[in-house]
């Protein structure tokens, strides 16, 4: 119980940490049966808090990993996709905004700013426009 006060669990990571502590003749599968049963363990709200928050800094690609990690079902994941892609570029936008703030002067510099939204779950095509959106409205301000 300790656990679910704390934060929202998937079945499979509570399961995870549950294990060690199960001893011979306990039926740790009842249990979580049972918690379900009375929806206080639920992976629905487990995909719905974790996409909530990371949604601002990490691309769909990190948080799609993310949620396979804690043993989400493919479906869960495929159903919080469409959400998350409406709003990656205006993310994607905020995360280059807060760590760059400057377009780069030279590849190198291109080079280390993709890479590092990359890395935050960003795919090559929302990097390339949050760069080009980027430059389109520092020409407009000049």
């Amino acid at each position: 119980m300790r656990y679910l006060a704390r934060r929202e669990h998937s079945r499979a990571e509570l399961h995870g940490k549950l294990q060690p502590y199960v001893q011979e003749g306990e039926d740790l599968e009842a249990v979580l049966d049972e918690l379900e049963k009375k929806n206080w363990l639920s992976d629905v709200r487990a995909t719905t808090m974790l996409v909530d928050s990371k949604r601002g800094r990490f691309g769909s690609q990190r948080i799609a990993h993310e949620l396979r990690q804690k043993g989400i079902a493919e479906n869960l994941i495929a159903g919080a996709m469409p959400q998350l892609k409406e709003t990656e570029l205006e993310a994607a936008s905020a995360v280059w905004q807060k760590r760059f703030g400057v377009l780069p002067q030279d590849q190198k510099e291109k080079g280390r700013q993709i890479r590092f939204l990359q890395s935050r779950g960003f795919s090559t095509g929302i990097v390339l426009k949050v760069l080009k959106l980027s430059s389109a409205t520092e020409e407009g301000e000049d």
